[in-house]
């Protein structure tokens, strides 16, 4: 049987899909001929054609406009057949931040993108293929269904499947429902079902019973029932959805993926010229913090948080495979948290190998000196700690389980050990007040040669997050986000089952302080390419060298043996008091050393902890090509969160 699979814009043109690489992997286990559609970068070739199209404005729809939801209004017109309000949307956009210049793109895509879709239908339904899936996640949704619309008009007898993030729990079974040329969605991890799924579609068209004296419907009918989580129709046309499994996969059963035909469809596109290509690798899924404490905004583990991780000899054999493979070093291991198991294990592996991989991991902020170092000789170039915010206060609020110091230690650490930090700072918790505030961003200043945030913005309400499930937290009037009106023209209870993100009243510090901290947070990232503060051991002294704006030194030397010993001490957040008792100087003495410190920006404080901001002087960022100071331009990492 042949299955096409397709990866629809908004995916990243860096990477090949990872969902449809395991899919694949699954069917042609099964004997079935699979073909992957990189249908993003069929967009990329045709919109180039036609407009000055560049990497910044794909960006812009794949991830920069995610809560605006512009990515999806682009498709909408094709989805429906007709265009939408673009006066609306233009004046939503606007109210959220897009420039004119977005905005009118924005509207100019919106009339263009028709004719790619219908282009692309045609082409899809002339593969002929028996199964036709569509991956989706984030602004894919409404890519993927204007071509599974006009491809079902060509193709009637396709069997049309969606899967993916945008397709768990509720999501999925309103997707189904409201889009009757959508034959099947995957809810939740497609190893089992989709193969399934291929199974009972062979068998009805071979027009074999599955089961003993049934007819093909019936059997097929019966075989779709017994998938778990699976969406369907009866021969009444009744859309049907069966409850998701009630365990997810042991991690034995998670696939690798194959990603044949990527780098040659990249190679012969125009986003070659944009992108250096990565691979994406998992090693695990759920996540093991939130098991026990979930994070209150986070909605990223869906409905399948229960952590699972692969061996440390399979995860450290699929990376060094597909790098053989596919003679690529650049990996993004999509785990939500790093498996502490693999630190011992596969990251002193990597280190010792004879590969110069380089790799980004998601991992909890709490990591050690040591700990930072052992991913930077890895090959970790990028790490996203899940700093999320500076005030202990609010960390707690959050249920992050660390403090302000702890997060402000990780930067200092990742950035001696070469590893950049990829964050965003958060704001809008029920609970949160202004003082929360206040005491951070009077020392940004002193921060700003650490890695500055990607942005501060308000918190979304994600569906899947406790601030989602559990209105007693403070959000308990709960709407579908506003563009998706937009998008779907639907009634509010669809857009209900549809939606993954949600409006609510506002909660924390109001929008004045808000854009004071996002000011903040700019003129750190404008400030950050230039600054400096590094210290080393000389001769028993500790020389300190800054570089910031808002301290009028540039040398400091530590030579008195006491407080040298503060200053390593200070290497982990402690209170004044620990500092006393674990030095023996009196408290008066401790409070002269703290506060002198302070006035210098060498101590961040916050909950009655310190703990000094000085990086490593032969830390690796220092020696990596590019870095400059006085003012050069220098690359800033950013990160969507």
């Amino acid at each position: 049987m042949k299955v096409l699979l397709v990866n629809m814009p908004w995916g990243s043109v860096e990477v090949p899909s990872l969902a449809l690489g395991i899919l694949r992997t699954a069917a042609e286990a099964r004997g079935h001929e699979v073909l992957v559609r990189e249908a993003n970068l069929d967009f990329v070739d045709w919109i180039t054609e036609r407009t000055p199209f560049t990497l910044d404005d794909y960006t812009y729809y794949a991830t920069n406009s995610y809560f605006q939801g512009a990515g999806d209004w682009v498709f909408s017109g094709a989805l429906h057949g007709s265009p939408g309000d673009a006066d609306a949307f233009s004046r939503f956009l606007a109210r959220h931040g897009a420039s004119p210049d977005e905005t009118a793109m924005t509207r100019a895509l919106h009339g263009l993108v028709p004719e790619f879709t219908a282009r692309l239908a045609a082409e899809l339904a002339a593969e002929q293929a028996d199964v036709v899936g569509f991956t989706t996640t984030f602004q894919q949704n409404t890519a993927a269904l204007a071509a599974a619309r006009l491809l079902k008009e060509l193709a009637p007898g396709t069997h049309v499947v969606f899967g993916g993030a945008n397709c768990d729990g509720e999501m999925g079974a309103a997707l189904h429902r409201c889009f009757p040329f959508v034959d099947h969605v995957v809810r939740g991890e497609g190893e089992t079902a989709f193969p399934a799924l291929l199974d009972a579609v062979a068998g009805l068209r071979a027009g074999a019973g599955l089961r003993a004296g049934a007819g093909p419907e019936a059997a097929y009918e019966s075989a779709l029932a017994g998938i778990a989580g699976l969406c369907w129709r009866d021969r009444s046309g009744a859309a049907r959805a069966q409850p998701m499994a009630g365990r997810p996969l042991p991690p034995g059963e998670i696939l690798a993926p194959s990603y044949e035909g990527f780098f040659e469809r990249l190679d012969a596109s125009a986003a070659a010229q944009w992108v250096q290509p990565k691979l994406l690798v998992e090693g695990s899924r759920g996540c093991w913090w939130g098991e026990k404490h979930h994070c209150t905004f986070c909605g990223l583990n869906g409905s399948s948080m229960e952590f699972r991780s692969k061996s440390p000899d399979r995860f450290h054999a699929e990376l060094l495979d597909l790098a053989a493979r596919f003679q690529v070093l650049d990996f993004v291991v999509v785990d939500n948290i790093l498996d502490m198991g693999y630190f011992d294990t596969v990251l002193r592996r990597l280190a010792e190998g004879e590969y110069d991989v380089r790799l980004h991991f998601e991992v909890k902020s709490n990591l050690r000196k040591h700990q930072f170092r052992m991913l930077g000789d890895a090959g970790a170039v990028m790490v996203q700690p899940g700093i999320e915010s500076l005030s202990t206060r609010v960390l707690k609020l959050m249920d992050k389980g660390v403090t302000g110091c702890q997060n402000v230690r990780a930067l200092r650490d990742a950035q001696s050990a070469g590893v950049s930090a990829c964050w965003n700072y958060l704001y809008g918790f029920p609970g949160e007040a202004p003082e929360d505030y206040r005491g951070v961003l009077a020392q940004m200043p002193l921060l700003h040669h650490l890695e500055p945030p990607a942005g501060a913005s308000r918190i979304a309400i994600e569906r899947f997050s406790p601030y989602f499930d559990r209105p007693e937290l403070g959000f308990a009037d709960l709407r579908p986000a506003p563009q998706y009106a937009e998008v779907y023209r639907l009634p509010e209870e669809e857009l209900a089952g549809l939606a993954y993100l949600f409006a609510a009243e506002p909660r924390g510090i109001g929008d004045d302080l808000g854009a004071e901290l996002g000011a903040a947070v700019e003129a750190w990232r404008a400030e950050h390419p230039a600054c400096r503060l590094t210290w080393q051991e000389a001769g028993g002294r500790i020389v300190l060298v800054s570089r910031r704006p808002a301290y009028d030194w540039t040398v400091h030397e530590l030579a008195d043996p006491a407080e040298t010993a503060l200053f390593r001490l200070l290497e982990q957040p402690r209170t004044a008091a620990v500092l006393g008792a674990k030095s023996g100087l009196p408290a008066e003495r401790v409070r002269a050393v703290l506060d002198r410190w302070t006035g210098l920006g060498l101590l961040f404080h916050e909950n009655g902890g310190y703990v000094h901001v000085a990086v490593e002087a032969d830390n690796q960022a220092l020696l990596r090509p590019g870095h400059r100071h006085h003012g050069e331009e220098q690359r800033s990492a950013a990160c969507v969160g």
